[in-house]
């Protein structure tokens, strides 16, 4: 018997600066019901769910900054999603900016069981941006200031399958996919949220859809994996970000998009046996891998072109 995994990919619309978390999870929840009466067992909602995309503005006092971070999950505000959620019998993947007991702060995600149990917490890896006010900017994206980076990619037993977590711009590079695919990983679940101007470069404004599929459907066939990445987009506090939410199959083809800029839910089966298409065909690690010819990788961090 084929184990089929339904899954939501749950994408925002526009969030405003001064919008009530309240009236945030109000939204979450209709999006959860949606879900739930499509009978999926998964809700995947994206990077920083809670609040406009705090990134973008220069902050030096404390207290406005803070109030954009969670010192709990799930919090006073939060806990009647959770709690649905598990009266519903469908499990959630939540990100949201984490600041922690002793002072530390994270881009954080959170996986939750269709039981309310918390399977896993993961901290986003890749921070770009910068660290400092840039006045040149439109707008700035400032995660390097705002958050410390995580250490590791884990995959985690969970929804009948093996489950890795990654955060938006962990999606561009293929270390992302391929250390959760050498932890077994069928479904790897990624919320982000993406900016089409990009200010060192405009040149790329075109594509920005084009290449956030593009690493996406790579990382999946070359892993033998699904993905499911998932937008918080539209028009934000005058700051246009990517919507095109996707569900992916290990063969990268999308298999479920969203239509639209707004609150949206994409449904897909993700029937996981499909994963051993490739894993034990082109992708079977363990017949195929050179990690001797591949010492660059963990042996430098930076390009060093021949002499």
């Amino acid at each position: 018997m084929s184990r089929v995994l339904r899954v939501a990919a749950a994408q925002l619309g526009p969030i405003a600066r001064a919008e009530p978390r309240a009236q945030v999870v109000d939204r979450l929840l209709v999006l959860l019901r949606d879900a739930a009466a499509a009978g999926a067992h998964l809700v995947v909602y994206p990077e920083l769910a809670l609040t406009s995309f705090f990134p973008r503005w220069y902050m030096d006092d404390t207290a406005e900054l803070d109030w954009f971070y969670e010192t709990e999950m799930p919090g006073p505000e939060t806990k009647r999603l959770f709690d649905e959620a598990r009266q519903l019998g469908v499990g959630l993947h939540l990100g949201y900016a984490e600041l922690t007991p002793d002072g530390h702060r994270y881009n954080t995600s959170i996986l939750v069981e269709r039981d309310g149990s918390v399977v896993a917490t993961y901290r986003k890896v890749h921070l770009p941006g910068h660290e400092e006010y840039e006045p040149w900017r439109p707008f700035q994206h400032l995660e390097r200031r705002y958050f410390e980076p995580g250490d590791r990619f884990a995959t985690h037993r969970a929804f009948g399958g093996v489950v890795g977590l990654a955060t938006c711009n962990d999606r561009r590079w293929p270390e992302t996919y391929r250390v959760l695919g050498m932890q077994g990983a069928e479904v790897v679940l990624i919320g982000y949220n993406t900016p089409i101007h990009y200010p060192p470069d405009p040149s790329h404004d075109s594509l920005v859809g084009f290449h956030s599929h593009l690493v996406m459907q790579a990382g999946a066939y070359q892993n033998g994996m699904f993905v499911v990445g998932v937008a918080h987009g539209g028009n934000e506090e005058g700051v246009v970000s990517l919507a095109d939410s996707c569900i992916i199959a290990p063969s990268g083809r999308v298999i479920a998009l969203t239509a639209h800029t707004d609150d949206e839910i994409a449904v897909a089966d993700l029937n996981l046996d499909l994963c051993a298409n490739y894993k034990e065909t082109l992708f079977d690690f363990e017949r195929y891998r050179r990690p001797d010819a591949y010492g660059a990788i963990t042996d430098r961090k930076g390009a060093i072109p021949p002499p």
